[in-house]
């Protein structure tokens, strides 16, 4: 009894938020299941499409406002404490999963020499996380990364470049190992 009660509240709770951002200005093309999760501004940036955000994921988007800055597709689940920092733009498709802890991003701080960082613009180039992909805790992803449909990419690693479709990648930077359905002595 005190489950069904506690899957309940949770349900309200979930509703309320979709409602609240709704209203806000957040695209929903689909019902979300929405933990307490942070859309602190720009909430027009962002098109919601039937996906699962956990509790403290954190949705962020800067500059000028332009919809679809963050994308999410049906289906997709990003468990706790994941931040996506859009600039330009984040696609993430369908059936993804992201682990807790990860950031995404895709922007990046100038860093030339006489001045500070601070001081410099930041430049922006488009990530986009193709369907039935996996990231798993504590993954970062840098602006002008594309990674492929059923990647899966190692905890703990920082991708810089593309992924290609069904690679296994971890490391920092994460480098592909080999390929799902391979076994690593296959790739060797």
């Amino acid at each position: 009894m005190i489950r069904h009660l506690h899957r309940l509240g949770q349900g309200l709770a979930s509703r309320s938020r979709n409602l609240t951002y709704r209203l806000l200005g957040v695209d929903f093309r689909r019902y979300c299941w929405l933990r307490a999760v942070e859309i602190p501004r720009n909430w027009s940036d962002i098109i919601l499409h039937g996906c699962a955000l956990d509790r403290g994921v954190v949705l962020l988007c800067s500059d000028a406002p332009r919809p679809g800055k963050i994308e999410i597709g049906e289906g997709t689940y990003v468990n706790r404490y994941t931040v996506f920092d859009a600039h330009h733009s984040i696609q993430v498709g369908r059936e993804v999963m992201i682990g807790p802890h990860c950031y995404i991003t895709d922007g990046n701080h100038g860093f030339a020499r006489g001045a500070s960082i601070k001081s410099q613009p930041m430049t922006a180039k488009p990530v986009v996380i193709e369907d039935e992909a996996w990231l798993g805790a504590h993954v970062t992803v840098l602006a002008g990364v594309r990674i492929g449909r059923g990647a899966v990419i190692g905890a703990g690693s920082v991708v810089t470049r593309d992924i290609p479709a069904n690679a296994v990648a971890f490391g920092s930077p994460a480098t592909v190992r080999h390929m799902r359905g391979a076994t690593p002595a296959d790739a060797a």
